[in-house]
Formats: structure tokens, sequence, C-alpha cells
């Protein structure tokens, strides 16, 4: 093996673009339209996103998940503010510091939760704690789903966090990186699962659905998000040519291609666990309800996989990270479950 992408489990963002992701583009290139998002393909793309989720929100769209949620918790926020988010959160974890910055110094507190999720009793605790005006005043709560350990939350666990929330005045917002993914997982609507829930804004990933770049910010209350696109503007995060961040997302909703292209990576993740299953020297960690796997191998079987190639994570959280994608194939599990075997033979 040479290392190639197609021996990489490290992350769902080693993948290309889809095959309609890309036509997508091809699409969208033809003749001149008007910029900064005042063309018809943002439309349609902003139109379908309301129609998924069955609301009138509002949606913006920036380049990175780093600025999806940086910027959408800085619109929830004055700078003497926290934010409550679980220890393993990816904004508490791999952001470096962005949320605090574009928030002008908002103070992210840490929760904590088995397999990832926050607990709403430790929730309302942190809450409770401090109520003086010499603690940063508690103001929204942050959630990732799925979260950094590959769990999802439920409909009703994002009910029970959100009522704690709206009882002591705190906003909700989600962390949907690979957002498709839990929906899949669960057989529930985006609505179920975000603002009948109570979730006031949500960061939806896009590039771990084979786009190259592009996530968007759905605000569910569009009061909350009234000048956010002076917050992109300012964060260097408004596309002048706006159509080529909108355009797979009119193809990946369009077509409901999001949900089938998260579905994929969640039964190889789910093919994968079953493999690794089989061989009792494995341990594995957390429940694979996305399209994570999280196990604990031996320090040979590391040596042997990384000499022939094979890339993953060891992540937070304890054990090994890996990740399926939507260009992940019966082959790719197959080969390295088999190395696997040869290792512990």
């Amino acid at each position: 093996m040479d290392g190639t992408p197609n021996y990489c489990f490290a992350s769902d963002n080693t993948s290309g673009m889809c095959p309609e992701v890309m036509q997508a583009f091809v699409e969208v290139n033809r003749g001149r339209v008007p910029s900064y998002g005042d063309d018809v393909c943002t439309a349609e793309a902003t139109n379908a996103f309301r129609a998924l989720f069955e609301t009138a929100c509002d949606v913006y769209f920036v380049f990175t998940g780093t600025a999806a949620n940086s910027l959408s918790l800085a619109s929830l926020c004055q700078s003497y503010h926290s934010v409550i988010v679980h220890e393993y959160a990816h904004v508490e974890t791999d952001e470096c510091g962005a949320p605090e910055f574009f928030s002008n110094g908002t103070k992210l507190l840490l929760a904590s939760g088995a397999n990832g999720k926050m607990d709403p009793h430790v929730l309302e605790q942190i809450v409770l704690k401090r109520r003086d005006i010499h603690f940063p005043k508690p103001r929204v709560v942050s959630l990732s789903c799925p979260t950094e350990l590959g769990t999802v939350y439920t409909p009703t666990e994002v009910s029970a966090l959100g009522e704690v929330a709206k009882r002591h005045g705190l906003r909700v917002h989600m962390d949907g990186a690979r957002f498709a993914n839990a929906v899949a997982s669960l057989g529930v609507s985006p609505a179920e699962l975000t603002w009948k829930a109570g979730v006031d804004v949500l960061a939806f990933g896009g590039t771990k659905l084979g786009s190259p770049v592009g996530e968007a910010v759905v605000f569910f209350d569009p009061a909350l998000g009234e000048e956010f696109a002076y917050r992109c503007k300012q964060a260097g995060q408004l596309a002048s040519k706006m159509r080529f961040l909108a355009a797979p997302w009119k193809t990946l909703l369009g077509q409901n291609l999001w949900l089938e292209i998260a579905a994929r990576a969640n039964g190889f993740a789910r093919l994968l666990r079953l493999g690794m299953e089989q061989f009792p020297e494995l341990r594995l960690l957390h429940p694979t309800e996305a399209n994570a796997v999280f196990v604990e191998m031996p320090e040979h079987v590391h040596q042997h996989l990384n000499a022939r190639g094979w890339r993953y994570y060891s992540f937070i959280g304890g054990g090994s990270r890996f990740m399926c994608s939507w260009s992940t194939t019966n082959e790719d599990v197959e080969a390295l479950l088999s190395d696997i075997r040869v290792a512990l033979s």
C-alpha cells in the first residue's frame, strides 16, 4: 500500500468531491451572475434548506466549519458571556480558540457526560454554580451532533438539554459538522432534531458530504441572525462568487443526496465495527452510531497498519478513530480487516 486516500480512514475530509457535486460546479460555472449571494442558485439553495427544515429559517454560507461554529456562537453572545460545551466538543478541542476570538473573549465552560454527550443535570449545575457579576454569564449551550466520540443525540436528549437551557434563558447552538450522519442514523426529520427540540442555530457541515468547501449556518429564529452577514464579511467569510458555495447544497438537498451519502458512510462504519468485533484482541470504544469507529489495538497492530500505509487518528477519548466517508468501499473495509487479521496472526 502507498498511503493514498483509498487507504485513509483518518477523516471523511480526505475524500474528494462526490460526482454530483462536481457536476453542480460545472453547471453553475456557466455565464455571468450577480455577486455576493444575489444570484438564483444561492436563493434556490436557501429555499431548499427551508423546505428541508419545514420552517422559514435564514441560511448563510461560509467556507469552513470553524467559521460556521465560531461566528454563529459569537452572534449569540457578548464578550462577558460564556458558552457551555462538552469537554470533548470540537469547539473546545480543535478550533484553536476561534470561538473565543470571534466573540471577543466569550469563555467556554466545560461539561461532562458519557460518550461525548452532555448531561442535563451537569448543565444545570454549571448554570447555577455562579450567578454573580464576577463570573462570565452563561448564555449559550453548544451541542455536537454527532459528538466527537461518534455518538448521536436523540431528539429527546436534545429536548432535555434545550429545556434546561430555555428555563435559564440560554440559547442552543448545534455543531452539525456531520449532522447528516446523525439524521441518517436516527431516521428522524431534520426539524425533529433541531428547532422542534429547542435548537436556535445549526452549523450544517457540507465538506463531509462530498463538497470541497462550504458549510451552512441555519438560524431557526431569523432575528438571531439579523446582522450575521456583517460578521461574515468582517471575518472574510462573505464569498464574492457565492454561487460556488451554494451550488453543492442545491444539489445535495434537492436530490436528497445528503441523506444517501450519510447513510452510506454510516453503513460502512457499522460493517467495519462488525469486522473488528471478530478479533478478541481489539477493544471497541463508544457506540458506533454515525460514521466513526473507535477501537483500542495492541501496539504491534498499529505498527503493522502504519507500515502497510493505513492512516487513522489516535484520538481524544482514547483509542484510535476510523472514519468512513461517501467514497469508502467494501474493498477498503475488507483490506483493512485483512491487514488487522495478518497483524494478529
